[in-house]
């Protein structure tokens, strides 16, 4: 699988977690969340696996310290998408790299 791929295919599944939460009284935060992680999904999955996106969360560690393991952004990165209310796919993309490492600088 490609980074790209997983990057697109882990992204899909914190969005159906997010559809699958039931919250009273949410007002539709986890549909917005999961709309805007669908979307980001389809963005990561478009991308070559050169596109400067990918090779930052690849530097980032999101890819395994050889870089050829499916993506997992760590708890800082889980916590960032955890929350990601929305914006443009590239926000949240760009966004990872410096959560991680800002996570990383504090322990």
């Amino acid at each position: 699988m490609s980074r790209s791929a997983s990057l697109a295919a882990y992204l899909r599944a914190q969005a159906w977690r997010r559809l699958d939460r039931v919250e009273s009284k949410d007002d539709g935060r986890n549909a917005r969340s999961a709309l805007a992680l669908l979307d980001t999904a389809a963005y990561a999955g478009s991308l070559p696996d050169d596109d400067p996106l990918i090779l930052m969360l690849d530097q980032a560690g999101c890819y395994g310290p050889l870089g050829c393991e499916n993506f997992d952004p760590g708890e800082a990165g889980n916590r960032l998408i955890r929350h990601w209310q929305g914006g443009e796919p590239h926000e949240l993309l760009l966004a990872l790299p410096t959560a991680i490492a800002a996570a990383a600088a504090g322990s």
